[in-house]
C-alpha cells in the first residue's frame, strides 16, 4: 500500500501547485491514498467547501487541520458531508471527528489528526489522548495508522515518535511550514518532524513578509496576514509504502513552481 502525505497547503498557491502536480504523481507512483493538511488552504486560514473540491478533485482523499480548522465557519458543512477531519484531542462537543477509517484494497486504515500543546488552543493532553485511541484500534484489529501530529515543538513530535513506534504506520508532522531533514523509519514506523508546506516559499511561512515583521518590531498585532497572488512556491510530499509489518519504504518529493517534481530525500532506516 502507497500512500502521500501533503502537510499545510497555504492559500491559493499552494492549491495551485497541487493542481498542477499530485495528479501526476499520484499516478506516476501509483498511491492508494493521499492525505493532505487543508486548515490553511482558504486564503491562509480555514478551508470553504469550493476549495476543498479543488483538492478533492485534485486527487486528494483525506483533509486534515490543525489550530487553523476554525478559520472559516463553512467548514462546518464538510465535516458533515466530506472526508475532513480536525484534531481529534479538541475537547468533547467541538464540532467534526479526528479521525476516519478507510478500507483500501481489502484492509482498514486509520487517519488521525493530533494537536500538540505548546502553543497551541487549549486542547486534552497528545501524549493520553493518542494512547488510549491507538489501543482501541488495535482491539479493533486495525494496524495501518497515520497520524497527522499537528505541532509547534519538535520535541513533542520526536517524543510521540519514541511512544508510539512500531505501535503505527507513520507519524508526520504539520504545523511549523518548514521542512526537516529527519526521514526516519524505525521499527516499522515512518518519522518526519515537518513535512513543510505547499504554496509560497519567498516570504515568511507562505504569507506577505510586511505583516509579520511589523508584528516583530513593534510586538503589535497586525490587521491580516495576507497570501500572495504570485510567488516562488513549493510543493512539498511524503510518500511511504506500508506491508504487514509497517512501513517499508519513505522518501520526499519537492517541485518548484511548476517543474518536474523530484526526490529530495530518502528515509533513513534506524537499527
Amino acid at each position: 500500500m502507497k500512500i502521500g502525505f501533503i502537510a499545510d497547503i497555504v492559500g491559493k498557491p499552494g492549491r495551485s501547485m497541487v493542481k498542477h502536480h499530485l495528479p501526476k504523481v499520484k499516478k506516476e507512483y501509483g498511491l492508494d491514498l493521499v492525505i493532505v493538511n487543508g486548515e490553511n488552504a482558504s486564503h491562509g486560514s480555514g478551508l470553504v467547501p469550493k476549495n476543498a473540491k479543488e483538492l478533492f478533485d485534485s486527487g486528494a482523499d483525506v483533509i486534515t487541520g490543525g489550530n487553523h480548522t476554525w478559520g472559516k465557519k463553512e467548514i462546518l458543512a464538510l465535516f458533515e458531508s466530506e472526508p475532513v477531519i480536525r484534531p481529534i484531542n479538541y475537547p468533547e462537543g467541538v464540532p467534526g471527528e479526528g479521525k476516519i477509517v478507510l478500507e483500501i484494497g481489502g484492509e482498514r486504515v486509520a487517519v488521525i489528526n493530533l494537536m500538540g500543546y505548546f502553543t497551541m488552543p487549549p486542547v486534552e493532553n497528545p501524549f493520553i489522548y493518542i494512547k488510549r485511541e491507538i489501543e482501541s484500534l488495535h482491539k479493533e484489529g486495525i494496524k495501518k495508522i497515520i497520524i497527522d501530529f499537528h505541532a509547534e515543538a519538535t520535541s513533542e513530535k520526536r517524543a510521540l515518535m519514541h511512544m508510539l513506534k512500531s505501535k503505527v504506520s507513520a507519524i508526520l508532522g504539520s504545523h511549523t511550514h518548514v521542512g526537516t531533514d529527519d526521514l526516519t523509519i524505525e521499527m516499522g514506523t515512518c518519522y518526519v518532524s515537518d513535512v513543510g508546506l505547499t504554496g509560497c516559499r519567498d516570504n515568511v511561512i507562505g504569507v506577505k513578509s510586511e505583516g509579520v515583521i511589523h508584528r516583530f518590531l513593534t510586538g503589535l498585532p497586525y490587521p491580516r496576514f495576507d497570501v500572495p497572488d504570485k510567488c516562488k512556491k513549493i510543493f512539498q510530499m511524503i510518500i511511504f509504502e506500508l506491508d504487514e509489518n509497517g512501513c517499508k519504504d519513505a522518501f520526499k518529493i519537492k517541485a518548484y513552481d511548476f517543474e518536474d517534481p523530484f526526490i529530495s530525500q530518502k528515509a533513513f532506516f534506524e537499527k
